[in-house]
């Protein structure tokens, strides 16, 4: 019987001659419709050999070729990366691409792209020239180098902030011994850790101190002959609280000086702007660290910049220039549309037009305006299938930014009497766009903080749907 059904079903060439699939030869090429038609044929043999496609359903199955074979086509020459709607109130939220970049940043991004440019072509004197003064000389001004010599800095770009400890600490103690405390060695998404990258430097990891008290004795009895470097580094995605201690910057500072060794500090984020502002405290900027002296700072630029992804490198001119030299920094260094999203970011820094960022956007928008659209939203899809109320809620930094502090927010709690609250969000991720919420306490929630204005028409219709398929 199964035999029979085999036999029935049509070949890839008769496929390709019926009218409905010959428009889309047309239209995608045969190579690609030929694949999609083998697909959907492939399927329906494992239907048949399942048992679930018999004679008496294969009629129907058989009209609905043309129809699967488009859709096939879709997900197969369809983009996997795809934009989605994030409604989590994560706003450097790592698994969606952290930063959303600014307007400026996109027109920069398609003006450099489109064309050739002058990213190592130096205009005025007519020769090659450094594709690093596209941000440096913005930075030197951001980062304050051209009033005063104490912080006079120089940055160089690479393409994350990973890559920027591998090359600070490859340039600067590769062969040698780098102080670290116990306390601050973190694992980082994707179970990247500090001494893993430090082992790929060339570096010897020192450790110091104990997993929540070290002190700064500790720091100077490890120093011997051997010793390259001090580092400190951002603990991005935890806090020690309780019994513990850690040397402040300034006495690290204080001890790389006396014994003539350079303080590398892995800032992780690194905010260009104060953060003290909104109330968010002890989250170190990039100006507090060089302002304290240290001497290198790492830095990503898709965090608190708000940036593209990148991992910056500012200190002291002589160790940058170092650093620029290493034949790492040609292996790790980024391309013409990092450069122009970066530059035109950093340009909004020097107008102070911080509104223009997203990322800070969302940072600064008051609870009384998220509550304002949460309550529309409620509005605009009651429904007697999906339960919608407006509820105070936290919103995160993310992206290893503050890992304690919350912004208050105010989050539309879906419940759904016949679904779960999985079985909820499961359609929003499956909507067009996607819709990426959180599930606390056996109810959906979306935080508006982290959903464009523009985008809460979309995720009203999306919603409305989902509660008339409930019906």
């Amino acid at each position: 019987m199964k035999t029979e059904l085999y036999r029935e079903l049509p070949s890839v060439d008769e496929l390709l001659r019926l009218p409905e699939i010959a428009a889309l030869v047309t239209r995608e090429g045969s190579t690609a419709v030929a694949d999609a038609c083998r697909t959907v044929l492939s399927r329906m043999r494992t239907e048949i050999t399942a048992g679930r496609l018999d004679r008496a359903k294969l009629p129907l199955a058989m009209d609905g070729i043309p129809s699967a074979v488009q859709s096939e086509l879709r997900r197969a020459l369809g983009y996997s990366l795809r934009g989605v709607i994030n409604a989590t109130g994560v706003i450097l939220h790592t698994n969606l691409g952290r930063a959303p970049l600014a307007a400026s940043a996109i027109d920069h991004i398609r003006e450099t792209a489109t064309t050739y440019a002058n990213l190592e072509f130096d205009l005025d004197m007519g020769e090659r020239g450094k594709r690093d003064v596209h941000v440096e000389r913005l930075l030197r001004k951001l980062l304050g180098a051209e009033e005063s010599p104490h912080t006079a800095v120089s940055t160089i770009v690479v393409n994350n902030n990973a890559a920027a400890v591998l090359l600070a600490l490859n340039t600067l103690a590769e062969g040698g011994e780098v102080i670290v405390s116990r306390g601050e060695l973190v694992e980082i998404g994707g179970s990247f850790r500090i001494p893993d990258v430090m082992g790929k430097s060339g570096a010897v990891l020192r450790e110091v101190g104990t997993t929540n008290r070290t002190r700064i004795t500790d720091y100077e009895k490890a120093i011997n002959e051997r010793t390259r470097l001090l580092l400190r580094v951002h603990r991005s995605n935890f806090e020690i609280k309780g019994f513990s201690e850690q040397p402040s910057l300034g006495e690290l500072v204080s001890l790389a000086e006396k014994h003539k060794l350079p303080l590398l500090e892995d800032l992780g984020s690194g905010a260009l702007f104060d953060l003290r502002q909104i109330g968010i405290q002890n989250e170190p900027g990039v100006l507090d660290s060089l302002d304290t002296g240290v001497h290198v700072i790492t830095y990503s630029g898709d965090k608190l910049l708000g940036g593209p992804q990148a991992g910056l490198i500012s200190g002291r001119e002589d160790l940058v220039k170092k650093m620029r030299g290493n034949s790492l920094f040609r292996a790790l260094r980024v391309d013409k549309l990092t450069y122009a999203a970066l530059e035109a970011t950093l340009i909004a820094y020097l107008k102070r037009d911080y509104e223009t960022l997203p990322a800070l956007r969302m940072i600064q928008t008051p609870q009384s305006e998220i509550m304002r659209r949460a309550e529309v939203l409620v509005k605009n899809i009651a429904s007697a299938n999906l339960n919608a109320e407006a509820m105070e809620s936290t919103s995160l930094l993310g992206g290893g930014s503050a890992p304690s502090a919350t912004l208050p927010t105010t989050a539309v709690a879906l419940t759904c009497y016949s679904l779960s609250a999985d079985e909820v969000a499961e359609p929003l991720r499956a909507a067009d766009p996607p819709v990426i919420a959180r599930v606390e306490e056996g109810r959906v929630l979306l935080d508006l903080r982290t959903v464009f204005p523009e985008q809460d028409e979309i995720l009203g219709r999306i919603l409305v749907r989902i509660a008339t398929s409930q019906k």
